[in-house]
């Protein structure tokens, strides 16, 4: 473990956008990486220079804040006079059919998946965060500022999850904690394939932007110079 180095944990590490970002930060930050399949975890960990892993299943919200307490107690989320310098909430599902076709079921995972599961982490790591004066990036999506016909579950979600950013970046202003709204349009991730699958449309990797812009766009918010804040942070393909 590097100690000297920024700490920042990350969530859905394990594909699309959050593994491109472990990447990115990579020769940067110590690595936190959040998730429940110990195996791949721990593969991808061995790729990196400096991480180590979390187990927390973010479908439960027990077992959120019973896996952030035995991170905090082995030291993962900042020991001594550190703390957490930045987190990454990149973890997120894509869920629901038309108003009429959504079982009751289906908002509550998503909803749960894309909101509770997300505020329910940030609450568990806020000392560590304050205590660094540390920055939050919620990886949110362009379905956080317009809707469409059969996208009302997932629009939900991200217009809640800029509705949490925007709250919290105001009630942790005076703490120094930082809150990033970060809003890609479509990128090439199996998340991708799945949408172009429901709508009935071919999947053409080269009509989106990679995860590595992504990575790199969280790079940049994490780092911005101590005095800004980047609120929010639209990226659209070109």
């Amino acid at each position: 473990m590097t100690n000297s180095k920024p700490r920042i944990l990350i969530t859905g590490v394990t594909r699309g956008i959050g593994r491109a970002t472990a990447f990115a930060l990579k020769d940067f930050a110590h690595l936190v990486l959040v998730g429940r399949d110990e195996k791949t975890l721990e593969a991808l960990v061995a790729e990196l220079p400096s991480a180590e892993y979390v187990l927390a299943d973010l479908s439960d919200s027990q077992k959120i804040i019973d896996g952030m307490h035995e991170a905090r107690e082995s030291g993962a989320l900042g020991t001594g006079s550190g703390g957490l310098d930045g987190a990454v909430l990149s973890a997120g599902v894509l869920a629901g059919d038309t108003v009429e076709n959504t079982k009751p079921g289906d908002w509550e995972f998503a909803l749960h998946m894309n909101v509770t599961a997300q505020a329910v982490l940030t609450a568990q790591t806020l000392p560590e965060l304050r205590e660094a004066r540390g920055t939050i990036v919620f990886v949110n999506s362009g379905s956080g500022f317009t809707s469409k016909p059969g996208n009302a579950v997932y629009s939900a979600t991200k217009f809640a999850l800029r509705a949490l950013s925007d709250a919290l970046r105001e009630e942790e202003r005076e703490r120094g904690v930082r809150v990033v709204s970060l809003h890609p349009g479509r990128v090439a991730t199996d998340m991708q394939r799945e949408l172009r699958a429901y709508e009935g449309g071919e999947y053409v990797e080269s009509d989106y932007m990679k995860p590595e812009t992504i990575g790199e766009a969280v790079r940049y918010a994490l780092t911005a110079p101590p005095e800004a804040n980047v609120d929010v942070l639209s990226i659209r393909p070109r």
